[in-house]
C-alpha cells in the first residue's frame, strides 16, 4: 500500500499530500502538523464511588443525568479511530478544567459528531442551537410569549443549559450576526447573565458564598439564580477567512479553548471505507480517497478549488457497493459537480487529478439507463425494491419509500419520458439509497416535474418549501415525506447530516434508530417521549433540493469576500449536504417528442420554428437576451420581446427573423372588428366563445365603466383562449394602460366572482394566506382572499404583484404548478382529497395577476422574470393612436376633435421618447383620459392649463421640462410659453 501511494502521488499538488499522508500510514500516530500522538483507549470503569470513563490516563466521573432523554445516543461507533480518541481526551481535559471549547475545522459533520460522542460518553445532557443570520439574542436567552392575556418569559437554550448544568452546543458561530454573540461573553467568562425577566444568573462559586451569609429564600427574592458548575459550552465553527462568514470577535474568541478538527487521517478513513464497500476493489477505494485528500489540500485551495466533501465518500461507497460497474468519474461528479461550479481552468485541474489517480473512466463505464420495476420490499418496512437497467444487466437494490402506493414507472399520463430523463431518474434512484439529492438545472428545464414524478414512483408525499436568496437567486426545495410541518433553519446541517433537529420551542426531532434506542434504554413509551417534546423522524424522510446552476467560475464560499461575483452558492459547506445531479437540456429530437406529447395539436412546423429559436437563444452569451422560453400551449412571444432593453430586443428580433418567426404588423389591426356579445348563456369575444358562469355570490362579480377598443378586445380574446385551457393569467404592462379595467371587464363578461388582493413591500407569506381581524377585543385570523378564492372557486385578482418581495410571491409557484400550498396556520391547500386539515382547491379557482413591467422607473421587483414562465403572460400596451382617439371621444364627446388629436399625437411622441430612453416617465392613457375628463366637465379652461395636471410633476426638472415643452409645442399645446418661445417665420 505504501509503495503504491508513493508512486501515484508523485508530482505537483499530490506530492505534498503524499508526504503528509505517509506520516499517517506509517503507524497512524503522527498528527496533521507532525506532532507525535500516543495511542489511547477508551475504558468504562465500575468503582465503589461510581462509574468512571477513562481515555488514556484522563478519567471523568459520571453523574446520573436528571433528564436522560437529553443525552445523545448512538453517536459512538464500534471502532473508535485514534484521532477521534485524541480529540475526546482533549475535550475531557478542558471539561475537567471548567473551560469552554471551540472545535474549528472544514465543513462536514465530523466536529458535531465528536462533540456528541463526548456528551454520550460522559452522559451529559445537551442543548443544541444552529446559528444563522436570523438568530437573535431572544433565541439564545429568553423568548417572550403571551398566554391568556399575560406576557411571560420562556428560557431558551443558553439559560436552560446554564441553570440545569447542561452542555450548550453552538454550531455555526461564523454565520451569526456580530452583535448577537456578545450576549454570551459574560456567561462564558464569569458565568453571569442578566435576564429580561429580572433574574440574574450567577456563578456557582459566588452563589455558594452568598448562601453561607443569606438564606435561599433571600437569594430567590433577589432573583439570583445559580449557574451549575457542570455548565459548559462547545462551539463548532469554520475558519474564516478561508470560508465564508464573519470572523470571530476577539473578546469572544479569547474565552474559548480551540481545537483543530481536520479530516480523519488517511489510514482511519480508508478502514471506514473498506467496511462500507466490501464488494469494491481495495485499490479503487484508495484511489477515491487519494483524490478527495488531494482536492482538500492547501495546494488545491490555492488554485481556487472548493474542498472535496470527504464525508460523502461513505454514502458514495454504499452506492458503489451495490453498483460496482458504476463509473468512478460519474460518482465523483455527483459528489463534486465541478462542471457546474468551476471555470475551464478549474475543470482542467480537477480532471488532471482524476487522470493521475486513474479515475477518468466516464466514457468507458455504462450509466444506468432506466427504472424497470418498483415494488414494496417484503423484508424491510418502508423500503422498495427497485430494478435498474445498467448496460445489458438488470440490478435490483433497496431504497427508502413513502407511505402512499407505489406507482409503476412510465405510467403517468402527464409525464412524457425521454431517454435523458429516464437515465437521470435511474441515477437519482441510485443516490436515493444513501443520501439526500439536489437537482441542478436551468429555469424551466423540468426539475419540479422530475422531482414530482420521482416522488410519485416511490409513494412519497411532497412538502414544498421555498428558499430565496437576497442576491436574487431562487432555490426551490421540496421536502419529501416530512414530519416537520414548520421549522426555522431550513437547511440545518444537523437535519441533513444526522437527521436530528432542535426547534426553538424545545421540540426535538430524532433519527428513527436513535429514537428507538432511547425508548428502549429508558423504558419510555411514545406518549412519554412526546410529553417531553421528543419525536422520531420517519426513516424514509428525504430532502430533494432543486436549484438553478451557480455562476460558473464565480467566487466560491471558500472566500470570505463578497463582491459582484459572489453568486457561487454551491460552496464547500453545501457540498457536504447533498449528492448532486445535473438536469441537462434535452436533445432537439427529445424536445420535439416532448412538445408533440404535451401538445399533440400544435403544427410540426410551428414546433420546429420554436425549437430553432430556443436553441439559438441558448447559444447566446447575453443572459438578458437568453430568455427562458417554456414550451407554450399557445405560442405568444409578445411579453418576452416587449419589455426587454432596446439592444436585447433588437438581438432577439434578429433571432426571431432567422428562425422565420416574425411579428408582422397588420395594417388593418386597429380597424378589425372584435365582436363582444353574450347570447344564450355564451360569451363570444372575437372568434372565441365560452359559457357564462352562474355564480352563487353575484355581488362579487365586478362591474366597471369600459369603452371597447380593438386593441383591448384582442387582449381579452387571447386571455379567453388561455382561460379555457385552464391557465392562470399574468398581465404585464406600464402604469395606466388599463390592466385593471381589462380584468374587471373580462370577469364581468364571464360573470365570475372576484377576490381582490393588493400586494406591497410589507406583504408576507402570513398576510398572503391569513387576514387578522379584531372581534370583542381579541385578535382572530380569518381566511385571506387567496384562501377564499381557492375554497369557493372564485377568481383571485392579485394587483401590484411586482411590489411584494419575490420571496413572498414565489410561494405561488407550487399553487400554480401542482395545486398545493401550505398556509401559515398549518393547513394545506391540495387539489384532491386525501389528507386531514386540508382545503380542497375548487376546480373553478383561477388567478389573474397584474404586474408593472420590470426595470426603472418602476420601483418594484421583477415578478415577470421570476415567475413569468408559470403563467400565461399577456403584454398590455397603450392603445394605438386611432384606437386611443376613439376611446377619448367616448370619455369627452363634447371636446373638439382637434384637441383630442393634439393630445393623442403629443402623448404618442412622449411614449416613443420613453421607449428610446430620452425621458424616463412612460406617459400612459390614464393621464390622457384624466385630461379629457377635465375638459369635458370644464370646457372653458384652456388646454395648456389642463395639461399641467400631468406635467407639473416635472416642473422642477429643468432638462425634462424643456424636452416636454418642445414636444408639446410641436403639437400645438402652448404650455409654459415665454416670449423667447416665439419664433418668426420668413414670408
Amino acid at each position: 500500500n505504501v509503495k503504491m501511494h508513493s508512486q501515484i502521488l508523485c508530482s505537483g499538488t499530490a506530492a505534498a499530500v503524499a508526504a503528509r499522508r505517509m506520516r499517517h500510514i506509517l503507524g497512524g500516530v503522527l498528527g496533521r502538523d507532525g506532532w507525535m500522538w500516543r495511542t489511547h483507549e477508551v475504558k468504562f470503569l465500575n468503582t465503589s464511588s461510581g462509574d468512571t470513563v477513562t481515555i488514556g490516563e484522563i478519567s471523568y466521573k459520571l453523574k446520573a443525568p436528571q433528564n436522560p432523554e437529553l443525552v445523545p445516543v448512538k453517536h459512538i461507533s464500534d471502532s473508535l479511530p485514534q484521532t477521534v480518541a485524541q480529540h475526546l481526551r482533549w475535550i475531557m481535559q478542558k471539561d475537567l478544567l471548567g473551560q469552554d471549547v471551540f472545535l474549528i475545522g472544514p465543513p462536514g459533520p465530523l466536529r458535531r459528531s465528536i462533540a456528541m460522542q463526548y456528551l454520550e460518553l460522559t452522559k451529559r445532557e445537551v442543548e443544541y442551537v444552529a446559528l444563522s443570520r436570523d438568530t437573535t439574542e431572544t433565541d439564545l436567552k429568553q423568548r417572550r410569549e403571551i398566554r391568556s392575556g399575560t406576557a411571560f418569559y420562556i428560557d431558551q437554550c443558553a439559560v436552560r443549559a446554564a441553570t440545569q448544568g447542561r452542555v450548550l452546543v453552538l454550531e455555526g458561530l461564523e454565520k451569526a450576526e456580530r452583535n448577537v454573540l456578545p450576549v454570551l461573553n459574560n456567561l462564558l467568562e464569569n458565568r453571569e447573565m442578566q435576564l429580561e425577566d429580572g433574574r440574574f444568573l450567577m456563578s456557582s462559586e459566588r452563589y455558594d458564598k452568598l448562601l453561607q451569609e443569606h438564606t435561599k429564600e433571600e437569594l430567590d427574592s433577589w432573583k439570583i439564580v445559580r449557574v451549575s458548575e457542570d455548565f459548559r459550552v462547545i462551539a463548532l465553527g469554520l475558519p474564516v477567512p478561508k470560508y465564508k462568514g464573519n470572523p470571530l470577535d476577539p473578546p469572544l474568541r479569547s474565552r474559548f479553548q480551540a481545537r483543530d478538527i481536520y479530516y480523519l487521517p488517511f489510514k482511519d478513513q480508508l478502514e471506514l471505507l473498506y467496511t462500507a464497500g466490501p464488494n469494491i476493489a481495495a485499490e479503487r477505494v484508495s484511489q477515491l480517497l487519494s483524490l478527495a485528500t488531494t482536492l482538500c489540500s492547501q495546494e488545491s485551495s490555492n488554485l481556487g478549488l472548493p474542498d472535496f466533501p470527504v464525508d460523502n465518500l461513505l454514502p458514495a461507497l454504499h452506492i458503489l457497493n451495490a453498483f460496482p460497474m458504476l463509473s468512478s468519474q460519474q460518482l465523483i461528479q455527483r459528489l463534486y459537480p465541478y462542471h457546474s461550479i468551476l471555470g475551464k481552468d478549474g475543470r482542467n485541474a480537477v480532471e488532471g487529478v482524476l487522470s493521475r489517480f486513474e479515475l477518468l473512466d466516464g466514457r468507458r463505464q455504462p450509466a444506468p439507463s432506466a427504472i424497470l420495476n418498483v415494488s414494496m420490499a417484503k423484508d424491510l418496512e418502508g423500503h422498495a425494491d427497485v430494478t435498474l437497467r445498467v448496460a445489458d444487466k438488470d440490478v435490483t437494490c433497496q431504497v427508502p419509500a413513502g407511505t402512499k402506493d407505489l406507482r409503476p414507472p412510465n405510467s403517468s399520463p402527464t409525464f412524457i419520458n425521454t431517454p435523458s430523463h429516464s437515465q437521470l431518474m435511474a441515477e437519482m434512484m441510485q443516490s436515493h439509497m444513501a443520501k439526500d439529492i439536489c437537482l441542478i438545472g436551468a429555469k424551466g428545464c423540468g426539475k419540479s416535474v422530475i422531482a414530482r414524478e420521482f416522488a410519485e414512483i416511490l409513494g412519497y408525499s411532497i412538502e414544498p418549501v421555498m428558499l430565496y436568496q437576497e442576491n436574487g437567486d431562487t432555490h426551490w426545495l421540496t421536502y419529501e415525506h416530512t414530519l416537520l410541518s414548520s421549522f426555522g433553519c431550513v437547511l440545518c446541517p444537523r437535519l441533513l447530516h444526522d437527521r436530528e433537529l432542535d426547534l426553538y420551542d424545545g421540540t426535538r426531532l430524532m433519527r428513527w434508530d436513535r429514537y428507538q434506542t432511547l425508548k428502549e434504554d429508558l423504558q419510555f413509551t411514545d406518549k412519554q417521549l412526546q410529553e417531553r417534546s421528543i419525536f422520531p423522524i420517519h426513516p424514509s424522510f428525504r430532502v430533494l433540493a432543486l436549484a438553478e446552476p451557480p455562476v460558473v467560475g464565480a467566487s466560491t464560499s471558500n472566500s470570505s469576500s463578497s463582491g459582484s461575483k459572489g453568486q457561487q452558492w454551491l460552496g464547500p459547506e453545501l457540498l457536504t449536504m447533498f449528492v448532486y445531479h445535473t438536469v441537462t437540456p434535452l436533445a432537439k429530437a427529445e424536445e420535439m417528442g416532448l412538445i408533440q406529447g404535451l401538445c399533440p395539436n400544435v403544427p410540426p412546423e410551428a414546433s420546429e420554428q420554436l425549437l430553432r429559436l430556443t436553441h439559438s437563444l441558448r447559444k447566446m452569451n447575453d443572459p438578458t437576451v437568453r430568455a427562458r422560453l417554456s414550451i407554450p400551449t399557445r405560442a405568444s412571444l409578445t411579453p418576452s420581446t416587449r419589455f426587454l432593453p432596446s439592444l436585447a430586443r433588437a438581438s432577439l428580433e434578429k433571432n426571431l427573423a432567422n428562425c422565420s418567426i416574425e411579428d408582422k404588423p397588420d395594417p388593418a389591426e386597429h380597424t378589425r372588428e372584435y365582436p363582444c356579445m353574450v347570447q344564450d348563456g355564451v360569451l363570444t369575444i372575437g372568434n372565441v366563445s365560452a359559457p357564462v358562469y352562474n355564480p352563487s355570490e353575484k355581488m362579487k362579480v365586478p362591474d366597471v365603466l369600459f369603452y371597447d377598443n380593438p386593441q383591448h378586445m384582442k387582449v381579452m380574446e387571447d386571455m379567453l383562449k388561455d382561460f379555457l385551457l385552464g391557465e392562470h393569467l399574468l398581465l404585464v404592462g406600464n402604469q395606466g394602460v388599463g390592466k385593471n379595467k381589462i380584468v374587471d371587464r373580462f370577469l364581468h363578461l364571464l360573470n365570475r366572482p372576484r377576490e381582490y388582493l393588493q400586494l406591497h413591500r410589507d406583504t408576507t407569506v402570513q398576510t398572503l394566506t391569513l387576514q387578522p381581524s379584531v372581534r370583542d377585543g381579541i385578535i382572530t385570523y380569518e381566511d385571506s382572499p387567496l384562501v377564499k378564492a381557492v375554497k369557493h372557486g372564485h377568481i383571485l385578482v392579485i394587483d401590484e404583484a411586482d411590489k411584494a418581495p419575490t420571496n413572498v410571491t414565489c410561494i405561488l409557484k407550487t399553487l400554480v404548478e401542482s395545486g398545493e400550498m401550505i398556509l401559515a396556520d398549518g393547513r394545506r391547500i391540495i387539489s384532491a382529497k386525501g389528507r386531514p386539515n386540508t382545503i380542497i382547491m375548487h376546480p373553478d379557482f383561477r388567478m389573474l395577476v397584474l404586474a408593472n413591467r420590470p426595470g426603472f422607473p418602476f420601483l418594484g421587483n421583477d415578478f415577470f422574470g421570476a415567475l413569468g414562465d408559470i403563467f400565461s403572460c399577456h403584454a398590455v400596451d397603450n392603445p394605438k393612436p386611432e384606437a386611443e382617439l376613439e376611446m377619448l371621444k367616448q370619455y369627452g364627446p363634447d371636446v373638439p376633435d382637434s384637441t383630442l388629436q393634439k393630445l393623442v399625437a403629443a402623448f404618442g411622441e412622449l411614449r416613443s421618447m420613453a421607449d428610446q430612453g430620452t425621458i424616463t416617465y412612460p406617459y400612459s392613457t390614464r393621464e390622457v383620459v384624466n385630461i379629457v375628463k377635465h375638459l369635458q366637465k370644464f370646457p372653458n379652461e384652456g388646454l395648456a392649463n389642463v395639461v399641467r395636471n400631468v406635467f407639473d410633476f416635472d416642473s422642477y426638472n429643468k432638462d425634462m421640462r424643456e424636452v416636454l415643452i418642445e414636444a408639446l409645442h410641436k403639437h400645438g399645446i402652448p404650455i409654459g410659453a415665454k416670449p423667447s418661445s416665439v419664433k418668426l417665420a420668413k414670408e
